[in-house]
């Protein structure tokens, strides 16, 4: 089964450390319980519990330590950090928002030149530390051009920062947080563009470090803080100039990737309590399963999960194998930070209405499910901003296809160097992408090969109705065209994951189903649009079908989903 089971941990490894990573970070959770779990989440306890569990175990040491830094068994593997950030998700939002943030900071540590700095990182994850991405200030949100966060470079060439920081996880502890911010005297003063960006390094335990207040009221620690003529030697300095610019794209490019694994363990778990509920409830003479609406509901929940998880799982791949001759893992990562959040929203949204009320005691899992799951897509305006940048491959991706060798599952034990060598983050349009035509004309199925005819009328609208310049200008229009491309890039990963994975018909069509007709509500809105010409309408009008009809797969996705019933449930 593709989806995790904590009973019954299927992913591969190539070395036992990594298994066994997996195994105890399960059974920490385990042994906890859900009533001791929903306690501290219902309280706000800072989970030092957790902290002292990573610290032991050196968890965030092996995993987060490129290998060079580290003992034998450290190095940055994509493969393995996927199905991590999906078991603490699977358990409660907060333990995977500590890790999350720890990425982020690490970010711009491992990226840098600065060979004292990352020594002393691997040092703290031995130890058991956590770090945190000082970029985000209040008045600006994550808006890099307006940072007020001020670096002054003294007569001796030190340095005194001062400024404040916003929404900043792990900023109570972190004992390096990478802080973002603007020189007085640019280190490239022929650089207009970037000559005063500046990445250095604070500690939130320094006395000069003001941690002002939680600004969120939850159990993890999302600080505000400020730095009051804090002392920055040259030693503490990241990058300068386009150097610091470039680390703050790329970092979000690495760490961001993970907010759609988050979802997946969220949906995961709530698909699980909500089979169990449903199955064992007896509602008019029939069990809730046997109504109609809900068997809908559970086939539509079940292949959406599915489809978030093989997407996510390929983009990996294509990670794993980035270099700078393929960057194509920008626009397959920014769809799992926009495309899967929004489909886990989606699929929680499904089996809310199947659990009902009961997703609102505070007993269940659920209850932080329904609350967590929100939260995703709209970390640091993740799904405008990616669609922003996802438009800009449209032409690329439809009409200048490149080839590339085959990219198989990449499960290897090795560092992934390539993440934090990424160089200059300019160039986006001169990406290149795999023909997406063969991939999805190696699967003859009725949902797929109506989803086909869609994407060739969505090319004759591109070609034959191509939006104007104002049109172009208007946002609200080009997203619902993002849309729609989303939608064929999520469909191509999922049909090359589907071989891999050795998905059964059967359920890939079922996925197609909710395919057809989520294409369809967007060519809908779209025609809906003020601004759309009547030869734009005509064409929209024809991108809008009906999924294929055809009881045996729809019953044995059904048979399939409630052969869940019973498989996993948390107790305690």
């Amino acid at each position: 089964m593709i989806l995790l089971d904590p009973n019954n941990l299927t992913r591969t490894y190539p070395d036992n450390d990594s298994k066994e990573i997996m195994r105890k970070t399960i059974e920490f959770f385990e042994n906890k319980g859900k009533v001791a779990l929903k306690n501290d989440d219902h309280e706000r306890v800072w989970y030092q519990d957790f902290l002292d569990f990573v610290k032991g175990e050196e968890i965030f040491y092996k995993m987060l330590t490129p290998s060079k830094y580290g003992e034998p068994e450290c190095r940055w593997d994509t493969w393995r950090n996927m199905e991590f950030n999906e078991i603490l998700a699977f358990y409660g939002l907060h333990y995977w928002y500590t890790w999350q943030v720890t990425i982020l900071g690490l970010g711009p540590i491992w990226m840098s030149k600065n060979e004292e700095a990352k020594k002393k990182a691997a040092k703290y994850l031995k130890h058991g530390e956590v770090f945190a991405f000082g970029l985000s200030e209040k008045n600006h949100g994550a808006d890099l051009y307006s940072s007020e966060m001020k670096l002054n470079v003294l007569d001796d060439g030190s340095y005194i920062a001062n400024g404040s920081k916003y929404y900043i996880g792990n900023g109570n502890v972190a004992r390096m947080v990478s802080v973002f911010g603007k020189t007085d005297r640019p280190s490239d003063p022929e650089d207009k563009n970037y000559g005063n960006y500046v990445f250095f390094v604070a500690d939130s335990q320094h006395p000069n470090y003001e941690c002002v207040r939680n600004v969120v009221n939850v159990q993890s620690y999302v600080a505000e803080y400020k730095l009051n003529d804090y002392p920055i030697a040259e030693s503490d300095i990241l990058s300068k100039s386009r150097d610091a610019w470039d680390c703050t794209l790329n970092t979000v490019n690495v760490g961001k990737f993970n907010l759609g694994w988050a979802s997946i363990g969220i949906c995961t778990h709530a698909l699980y309590e909500s089979i169990n509920h449903a199955s064992n409830r007896n509602l008019y003479g029939k069990f809730v399963t046997e109504f109609s609406h809900i068997r809908q509901f559970f086939a539509d929940a079940y292949a959406r999960l599915v489809a978030m998880k093989l997407f996510a799982l390929r983009a990996g791949d294509y990670m794993r194998v980035a270099s700078p001759e393929d960057r194509r893992y920008i626009l397959y990562n920014s769809l799992v930070k926009m495309k899967v959040t929004s489909e886990g929203e989606k699929v929680i949204d499904l089996l809310w209405d199947i659990i009902a009320a009961r997703g609102f005691e505070g007993e269940t899992y659920f209850s932080m499910a329904a609350r967590d799951i929100r939260a995703l897509p709209k970390l640091e305006g993740t799904v405008h901003v990616n669609m922003a940048q996802i438009i800009k491959f449209m032409p690329a991706y439809f009409f200048m296809p490149q080839e590339y060798p085959l990219v198989g599952t990449i499960s290897e034990a090795k560092d992934d160097e390539f993440l934090f060598d990424q160089g200059i983050t300019k160039g986006l349009s001169q990406i290149r992408f795999h023909d997406y035509r063969p991939i999805y004309d190696s699967v003859d199925l009725p949902n797929v090969n109506i989803f086909k005819r869609q994407i060739e009328v969505f090319n004759e609208f591109m070609t034959e109705a191509t939006p104007d310049e104002k049109q172009g200008e208007d946002l609200d229009f080009i997203l619902n065209a993002g849309e729609l491309f989303s939608l064929v890039v999520y469909g191509q990963l999922i049909i090359e994951n589907a071989k891999i994975y050795k998905i059964k018909d059967h359920l890939l069509d079922q996925i197609f189903d909710f395919m057809v007709r989520d294409f369809s509500r967007y060519a809908l809105q779209m025609h809906s649009k003020q601004s759309t010409t009547e030869k734009q309408q005509e064409i929209l009008l024809r991108m809008i079908m009906k999924p294929n009809v055809y009881k045996e797969r729809y019953e044995a996705v059904i048979q399939e989903v409630y052969s869940l019933n019973g498989r996993y449930e948390m107790h305690r």
